[in-house]
């Protein structure tokens, strides 16, 4: 089954690419440390909402598949993708 986020996920992430490379731009500018600092925001705030897709897209294909299935490794995998993540 195809992951209904993809198409959103690739998206979001160019765009972050695409401000990350205007940050790295203003860096060799020599501009403002606190601009630099608020960009830098916005970009973690972009990724923590592509990893909320991703998750929402892993849990509801992914994981509902294997529970359907009787694979109890899967949320075992999950648990360890979320402790990954949230360090």
């Amino acid at each position: 089954m195809p992951h209904t986020h993809t198409k959103a996920v690739v998206h979001r992430l160019s765009r972050a690419i695409g401000h990350l490379q205007a940050i790295r731009d203003m860096v060799e500018d020599d501009r403002d440390c606190c601009e630099v600092l608020t960009q830098l925001a916005a970009v973690k705030s972009a990724i923590n909402g592509i990893s909320r897709e991703v998750l929402k897209d892993h849990i509801e294909h992914c994981v509902a598949d294997a529970v359907r299935e009787g694979d109890a490794k899967a949320l075992e995998d999950l648990s360890n993708a979320l402790d990954r993540f949230m360090k």
